[in-house]
């Protein structure tokens, strides 16, 4: 006979969390709120808790900046429900690799006191869900004191890595609502051609990792005559569904975990939460396995697909700043750029528009002042734009420059040219 769940009420499930504890929240769109609006409300009690995350779904309260006192937040990565405030000073940013992020619980770096996640109910071998986020969710439970459960039937059950008996629940509460959904957003003309060039850089049997937005989504339309495509990443959405029922996304190419997809979280659209339950061709691991350049690099072809900010006209790419101001986070684009590079035939390929919603260039001279370099000019290969492709690996400076002009959009290669021109001399 399995043991009863240790229900109670979410008062008097937080009510263990104390005055200078580390507070791990489960990621994206498995954020227990129920658990965090409840910490929130106790928030007179509390002083110096620290709060660790990635990216998550939904509101973020203890963001605000009464509670400045009692809550201190720690990201991995900054989504947009709280880059307003961390650039505000509320709250700080860790720059890491997101492979690396279990290690800072495990090596008792960042030790977990308590882990606040959202789980499935358990099966009739005891087993909960950690549904569509193992990420770096499954290390900080396991090295955490006590752990709170949100117990939700809406969350998918996935296989993989993400199965924890209910026995090591210290305490639960149960719900009953949906999980945060992120739609699908327009493909505009400009991610349609960016989508185009990146098709034709992708060879029949590649294993993809790419990620989430227009770009992402325009490239996967785009691949709809490919041939024996593999999914290995650290996280997918909705568009791979229809290459997958188009017998596209066949994954018998690969060599690590071959005719699955293997991701470390899931955010999306009801239908990729719908399509992940229960279904064995998808493989849910932990971040520090997804993203681990010695296994990502065993798959034949990998093609990742990364995003930037701005890029200049030495490689230098800048994904997770705006200057000093904190966008997002390092995450896993440097794992996957150089497990691609090392791949039997594999792309790191850099995607992005050529101009900014102001019409500023994505093409720069230097990076602006106090900009991060996500990803460094050593590990470039390809950048695309709407305009073209540049291959920058085994150029020089001034090819290189000469490679990012003529993708640059129209408008600023001019000045483009004159500044390269101060910088290397000719072209």
């Amino acid at each position: 006979m399995l043991a009863p769940l240790p229900i109670t009420t979410p008062e008097q499930a937080v009510s263990v969390i104390q005055s200078n504890n580390r507070v791990f929240i489960h990621s994206v769109a498995q954020a227990p709120h129920i658990l965090i609006n409840a910490m929130v409300a106790q928030a007179d009690r509390l002083r110096n808790v620290e709060i660790c995350h990635m990216h998550t779904e939904g509101p973020l309260p203890y963001l605000n900046p009464q509670y400045q006192q009692s809550f201190k937040p720690n990201a991995f990565f900054i989504g947009a429900n709280m880059r307003k405030q961390l650039n505000q000073g509320i709250g700080d940013y860790v720059p890491v690799f997101l492979s690396e992020v279990p290690l800072l619980f495990r090596r008792k770096i960042l030790p977990i006191d308590v882990a606040l996640i959202q789980v499935s109910p358990p099966d009739a071998h005891g087993y909960c869900s950690l549904g569509p986020s193992v990420d770096i969710s499954l290390a900080a439970l396991q090295s955490a004191k006590y752990i709170i459960a949100q117990i939700n039937p809406r969350v998918p059950r996935t296989h993989g890595d993400g199965l924890i008996p209910a026995s090591i629940l210290h305490a639960a509460i149960e719900v009953d609502e949906p999980i945060y959904e992120v739609l699908p957003g327009e493909i505009n003309a400009d991610d349609r051609k960016i989508g185009q060039y990146i098709a034709s850089l992708v060879d029949d049997g590649a294993t993809l990792q790419l990620g989430i937005g227009g770009i992402p989504n325009a490239t996967l339309a785009e691949l709809i005559h490919h041939k024996r495509l593999g999914i290995h990443t650290e996280m997918f959405s909705d568009g791979v569904i229809d290459l997958v029922e188009r017998g596209v996304i066949t994954g018998e190419d690969k060599v690590v975990l071959p005719y699955r997809i293997v991701s470390a979280f899931v955010m999306g659209s009801k239908r990729v939460y719908d399509f992940i339950d229960d279904n064995p061709g998808v493989t849910m691991k932990q971040a520090s396995y997804t993203n681990d350049t010695s296994i990502i690099r065993r798959n034949p072809k990998v093609t990742a697909i990364n995003s930037a900010i701005e890029i200049d006209l030495t490689g230098q790419v800048c994904a997770d700043t705006i200057g000093t101001y904190q966008y997002s986070g390092v995450g896993g684009q440097m794992d996957f750029v150089r497990g691609a590079s090392l791949s039997e035939g594999g792309k790191p390929i850099i995607a992005l528009p050529s101009v900014t919603s102001k019409g500023q260039s994505k093409i720069v001279p230097f990076l602006k002042e106090g900009a991060g370099v996500t990803t460094t000019r050593a590990n470039v290969h390809y950048i695309v734009t709407e305009y073209g492709i540049a291959d920058l690996y085994g150029k020089n400076l001034r090819q290189r420059a000469r490679a990012l002009i003529n993708i640059a959009h129209p408008n600023h290669r001019e000045e483009l040219e004159k500044q390269a021109f101060e910088r290397f001399g000719h072209l």
